[in-house]
């Protein structure tokens, strides 16, 4: 796409928020006295920012919530004023625990009252009805659809290739100790709120610099203590490669049972870390998940969406994202 078209195109993101009451699914609905219509909280990417951090800070704007993001939802696209496209980015989410890392790591967001002036917990079958846009039901549908084959309550784990380090050549140190760039610890404190975005409440890191001062800024900011694992090193993983694979299965089997985690590690290590995605993932996934070296980019993450726990566990959502949009 040439940067004209792509100067056209509006990006936004949002997210349904829904919850169980009473064993009824209610999703919610916002009012907008500007528009006079019933959507989706949503609204576009501030400069610089990463799409699904938007998603949780128009969310908080617009309802009061922190809201931890769960598997994606189909995008619609569509027509604005002056022929631009507009996008907009979907997922299901639920509001954090109280007492949820995630939340320290979070900007304060204020709620913007005179955009929005009325919420509504509403049954997914009233949300139809009552949406302004049809489009809108779209997410919905695909929402309905996840809840009733179980797989809505979904856990995560990110997998986190560590930020721009100093290049070996340039580096006359052990590599345990080879650090982060300066572009790569600007890096690392943009990781953060994307971390938070995903709820991620534990931090599993190889003890290795680069990686250590990838996590560090998130570690603090929500008061998280990392856990060190040699076998996310370089080394570690030469030596014992299926050690990585188990843990990595591991996760991904309890993901749904407890909070978001994230393994931070090195690019030769990621496609061991990755694999095991396949025994539990449909087909779309295996074919989403990156699979040629380097497989992420610095500072980028692979965020993986289970349901189901142990031998009843499976992948339900994929995506790649990175520290800025």
């Amino acid at each position: 796409m040439t940067s004209r078209k792509r100067a056209a195109v509006v990006v936004a993101a949002g997210a349904l928020v829904w919850r169980e009451r009473e064993g009824r699914l209610e999703v919610l609905l916002i009012h907008r006295p500007r528009y006079d219509d019933w959507s989706w909280p949503k609204g576009k990417l501030d400069r610089g920012e990463a799409v699904p951090v938007a998603a949780v800070r128009e969310v908080a704007e617009e309802t009061g919530l922190d809201v931890a993001l769960g598997v994606p939802l189909p995008m619609l696209r569509y027509r604005v004023s002056g022929g631009r496209t507009k996008e907009v980015y979907y997922w299901a989410a639920t509001e954090l625990p109280e007492d949820s890392p995630a939340r320290a790591a979070r900007a304060p967001v204020a709620r913007s009252e005179d955009e929005v002036d009325e919420l509504r917990w509403v049954t997914p079958r009233k949300a139809a009805k009552m949406l302004s846009r049809k489009s809108d039901r779209k997410p919905l549908k695909a929402l309905v659809a996840l809840r009733e084959a179980g797989r809505l309550a979904t856990g995560t784990v990110v997998v986190v290739r560590h930020a721009s380090a100093r290049s070996r050549a340039a580096w006359d140190g052990t590599e345990a100790l080879r650090p982060l760039t300066s572009s790569g610890a600007k890096q690392a404190d943009g990781i953060v709120p994307v971390l938070a975005a995903y709820g991620v409440a534990a931090v599993v890191t190889s003890p290795w610099e680069r990686c250590a001062a990838t996590v560090a800024p998130y570690a603090k900011a929500s008061g998280i203590v990392p856990e060190p694992l040699e076998a996310l090193t370089e080394d570690g993983h030469a030596a014992k490669p299926g050690r990585v694979r188990k843990l990595a299965k591991a996760h991904y089997l309890a993901a749904a049972a407890r909070a978001g985690v994230a393994l931070c590690t090195h690019r030769p290590v990621l496609p061991t870390l990755l694999e095991p995605i396949d025994e539990i993932a449909p087909g779309w996934v295996k074919r989403a998940r990156p699979r040629k070296d380097p497989y992420l980019r610095p500072a980028s993450i692979a965020v993986v969406h289970t349901a189901g726990a142990g031998d009843e566990a499976r992948v339900v959502g994929f995506e790649v994202q990175s520290a800025s949009a």
